[in-house]
């Protein structure tokens, strides 16, 4: 049998991964969605927004009483050094 040479080069690496709150990061945003029909309020930076807009869907749809929060908050990821 020949010599055997390695194909690949395995180097381990620690990451961070945390919210990113630097100046220029992107708003955290918050928006409700009905579990019944989808409808899905608009996102906003105040989460009053979305929650008087879940109040007003029920009040239109009188059965709908399941709703979802959803958030996007921005994440930063770097390699620690």
């Amino acid at each position: 049998m020949g010599t055997v040479t390695p194909r690949s080069v395995l180097r381990y690496e620690t990451w961070t991964l945390q919210p990113d709150r630097e100046p220029d990061a992107e708003p955290v945003l918050y928006a409700m969605q009905c579990a019944v029909d989808g409808e899905t309020s608009l996102a906003s930076e105040d989460f009053v927004e979305p929650q008087n807009w879940v109040l007003r869907h029920c009040c239109q749809n009188p059965s709908h009483h399941t709703y979802r929060e959803i958030i996007t908050r921005p994440w930063r990821a770097w390699r620690q050094t």
